[in-house]
């Protein structure tokens, strides 16, 4: 069964950091791209960051450029969102979902050009 599977979320406060993970089970993520979306409460699900399948291509929401790194071991079937000094407006339930081709996320990719999506993990910020 191919399955994505995220962790790492959790209660933070603002100004703080969380890396989320997103591990790939019963496929390989190495022919895969991998983009992370979230959803706020009260608001649509909106691409965050994505990386290609090699690393070597990466793409970010504006609101979040220079604040979260996406990255990826494929050795470890396994991707990861580092995020830093996490403001409010990130509070979300976040998603990492694989796709065949790399997409940016702005505008927002088309949803069914994803392979496989995970469970989805809460990340509330809040002081």
């Amino acid at each position: 069964q191919w399955q994505l599977v995220e962790s790492g979320g959790g209660l933070v406060q603002p100004g703080g950091s969380l890396r989320l993970s997103c591990a790939a089970s019963g496929f390989s993520l190495d022919h895969y791209a991998i983009t992370w979306f979230r959803r706020a409460p009260g608001k649509e699900r909106e691409g965050v960051a994505s990386i290609d399948n090699t690393g070597k291509n990466v793409h970010y929401r504006e609101a979040v450029m220079g604040r979260f790194t996406v990255t990826r071991d494929n050795a470890k079937n396994t991707q990861y969102l580092q995020m830093n000094n996490l403001k409010l407006d990130a509070t979300a339930v976040y998603y990492c979902a694989a796709s065949r081709s790399f997409w940016a996320v702005r505008p927002s990719p088309p949803v069914n050009s994803f392979h496989s999506w995970g469970q989805g993990i809460q990340v509330p910020v809040s002081s």
